[in-house]
């Protein structure tokens, strides 16, 4: 294990998540890409500093630092200049908690996102030439980037033309959170990328622990997703009518609903009886 190395990308993630001290959601979001960046990039810089990377794993790090600057950019630009975007994020989010919090979550993050990249930047410190398994998970990478980024363009120009419904058309045709599949795609991607390349029992635990995380971020976010469509759209019947039919994560899957309304309100219940 380089520790020296997981330093140094861990104070990468850091400094390019550190905006999350202006707005706590950004440790999670605009910071999340850029933190995924910073971390590739340095890799690089690394990797050709030591001598120890090679053409396909740069390649594998160029893939993950472009779709943690486009990620980051579109967040970026989509909380500073859509106004009703932030009025809703202003209303779910609420006010900003303590410094000492901030901290501890910036820390986390920092420690996740290293995890999560573990695929990559493991194979490369451990010497670990390029083999079938780095091949087939920048291919999931690449298509996982692809599919999140044509959603997001999808969406925004769907949401443009009809404000008053969800987004689908597209690639919303197969799943009603394509973004949130993209994404768990380009995870897959990096995971599989390290299958050969992880030593001992800590390197398959942080990329383990990692993708388990983004995975469950991912389907905990479908899930409060489909719970705000619903409070917004659900007297609709054309919603009504998409939400049945189309998956929420996984094509050809049906499995249709992550959030339930009726055992949500059992729980608020037996809470508010509390």
């Amino acid at each position: 294990m380089n520790w020296a190395f997981l330093g140094i990308i861990f104070i990468a993630a850091l400094v390019c998540s550190c905006m999350g001290f202006k707005r706590f959601v950004w440790f999670l979001s605009i910071g999340y890409g850029y933190a995924v960046a910073g971390i590739a990039v340095v890799s690089i810089i690394y990797g050709l500093a030591t001598k120890s990377i090679y053409p396909a794993l740069i390649i594998g790090f160029i893939v993950c630092a472009a779709y943690g600057i486009r990620l980051g950019t579109f967040l970026l630009k989509r909380e500073l200049g859509n106004k009703a975007y932030k009025k809703v994020l202003d209303t779910k989010v609420g006010s900003e908690p303590p410094m000492f919090v901030k901290i501890i979550v910036w820390l986390l993050v920092g420690v996740l996102y290293v995890c999560q990249t573990a695929g990559l930047h493991f194979r490369m410190t451990n010497g670990i030439g390029a083999d079938a398994c780095l091949y087939i998970g920048i291919i999931i990478m690449i298509i996982g980037a692809v599919v999140e980024a044509m959603s997001d363009k999808q969406k925004s120009a769907q949401k443009a033309e009809r404000p008053d419904m969800v987004a689908m058309k597209g690639l919303f045709k197969l799943v009603r959170c394509p973004n949130y599949l993209g994404e768990i795609l380009f995870w897959t991607g990096v995971t599989v990328s390290g299958i050969t390349a992880y030593r001992g029992i800590l390197q398959w635990v942080a990329a383990l622990l990692g993708y388990v995380c983004i995975v469950y971020i991912m389907v905990d976010g479908a899930k409060r997703l489909e719970q705000g469509h619903i409070s917004r759209y659900g007297d609709k019947e054309e919603y009504i009518k998409y939400s049945e039919s189309t998956p929420i994560l996984i094509p050809f899957i049906p499995l249709y609903h992550l959030y339930d309304p009726a055992k949500d309100k059992k729980k608020k219940e037996k809470k508010d009886d509390k």
